[in-house]
């Protein structure tokens, strides 16, 4: 059953200590743990980026960090796009899509958005809008594809 997720938008230095811990809790989770593959998640790119956080209750559930033009690549950028294995199913992560597009929108008036998506989640990203503009490559030992829209 899909329940009302609160969302929260911050800059990095917004951000409190338990939402930084918790952020950098379900990216390990999720991407280091779940996925095998161990990689160096601090970045120092968190700094330039806003967060979207998705809370149950006091459970960050889904997340992403976005970008304006230049600060990732040169168009604007959504990365970091995480959901708990446990609330995949619902379909929170198309809701943290929408609210990204439409921060990167709100905040510098950004349409067109890159991302290095996954291979396996292309259909996901498809349905945001996003087209394929690389050949597959490896990141952290994983099959990525560079994806556009707008």
């Amino acid at each position: 059953m899909c329940k009302e997720i609160n969302w929260i938008t911050k800059s990095f230095y917004e951000l409190t200590l338990d939402e930084l811990y918790n952020i950098l809790y379900l990216r390990c989770k999720v991407f280091e743990v779940e996925q095998d593959s161990p990689y160096l998640d601090t970045d120092y790119k968190d700094q330039k980026a806003l967060h979207i956080m998705g809370y149950l209750g006091e459970k960050l559930i889904v997340y992403c960090r976005i970008f304006q033009s230049g600060d990732y690549f040169d168009e604007a950028a959504i990365g970091r796009v995480v959901s708990d294995a446990e609330y995949r199913r619902f379909g929170y992560g198309h809701q943290l899509m929408d609210k990204a597009i439409a921060a990167l929108n709100e905040a510098w008036n950004e349409t067109t958005i890159v991302i290095s998506a996954q291979l396996y989640l292309k259909e996901f990203y498809e349905k945001h809008g996003f087209v394929q503009i690389s050949d597959t490559y490896l990141e952290d030992g994983i099959p990525h594809i560079r994806m556009k829209r707008g």
